[in-house]
């Protein structure tokens, strides 16, 4: 397709330049473009809540010579989507069902090669060096990145004494759990396509309060990108409606693998003050029924062997 994901390409990078208005526009194109497709620039204008010149001047500095070169565009980007629809269901009618469980673990273990072979390793250095030293750690992956992110939190948790997941997925609550973010801390954005705007305007406020933008995302040229000087890289493609996130779990397990070595003293003081504390607390003891009173329980003989 001439036009595969280009529209969204041209707004990615054009984003970073675009007015508020225009932004909403970008936002709105992004995740409705099925019902864009049939507006005219007034209409969609009017959806927006911006007037139509600003639909006509966001054309413009998409690099589109009028709103009909933008429409069509809108139009190749829906039927680029179809395609990518109707092949997944193409696939699936190829997959031999008796092997599908060996396909996709090949499939899995594709992505980790394609992964360790593309991975800049003075970047993946670059992060923990920013993580290590920062005052604050902020981490966000909403949706399907979400688990990503809880696994990241919690051992991050583990090194590190101010750990902060946002997982709200309000605009509004999430500036609110990032209001004193600053030049001390750092933010580690997870997202893969469809990328979470709401991901994107995170890492957009952290850098805009001169935050470390660390990104964990399938692409060089992903949107999160435009916000961060530290790229982490991992594959997630699949023929599949569910990407594979395989690759970047595991290159988050290393990330936290590094840290923790860097950390070693604190990790170490933070586990042995955990095992104290389960203990007082029994929360992982010895077998439940060694908590009953046995007396209690009523004794049955044994059944005499035939």
């Amino acid at each position: 397709m001439a036009y595969k994901n280009d529209l969204l390409t041209r707004i990615n990078d054009k984003y970073g330049s675009l007015s508020k208005g225009q932004r909403y526009l970008a936002k709105y194109i992004s995740e409705e473009y099925d019902k864009a497709v049939f507006y005219t620039a007034a209409k969609l204008g009017e959806a927006v809540g911006v007037s139509e010149s600003t639909v006509v001047r966001f054309a413009s500095t998409l690099g589109y010579k009028g709103y009909p070169e933008f429409q069509k565009a809108l139009e190749e980007l829906v039927l680029e989507k179809l395609y990518t629809s109707n092949k997944v269901e193409v696939n699936y009618g190829r997959l031999d069902k008796d092997n599908l469980l060996n396909s996709v673990l090949l499939t899995d273990i594709d992505r980790l090669k394609s992964t360790v072979n593309s991975i800049d390793e003075s970047t993946f250095n670059l992060a923990t060096e920013l993580i290590s030293q920062a005052k604050t750690i902020y981490v966000i992956g909403l949706r399907s990145c979400m688990m990503l992110a809880d696994f990241l939190s919690f051992y991050l948790n583990l090194a590190f004494p101010d750990v902060r997941q946002i997982k709200t997925t309000s605009l509004s609550e999430i500036f609110e759990q990032m209001v004193h973010i600053d030049k001390d801390d750092v933010i580690i954005g997870i997202s893969f396509p469809r990328y979470s705007m709401r991901t994107i305007k995170a890492l957009e406020f952290a850098n805009m309060r001169s935050a470390k933008v660390i990104t964990i995302s399938d692409s060089i040229h992903s949107p999160l990108n435009l916000y961060s000087s530290c790229n982490l890289v991992a594959e997630s493609h699949m023929t599949s409606f569910a990407d594979s996130l395989v690759a970047p779990l595991s290159l988050i397990n290393a990330l936290i693998v590094a840290l923790c070595m860097k950390k070693q003293t604190q990790v170490v003081k933070t586990l042995e003050e955990l095992e104290n504390i389960w203990d007082d607390y029994q929360v992982y003891g010895t077998d439940e029924i060694d908590y009953f009173d046995e007396s209690s329980v009523q004794r049955y003989p044994r059944p005499e062997k035939a």
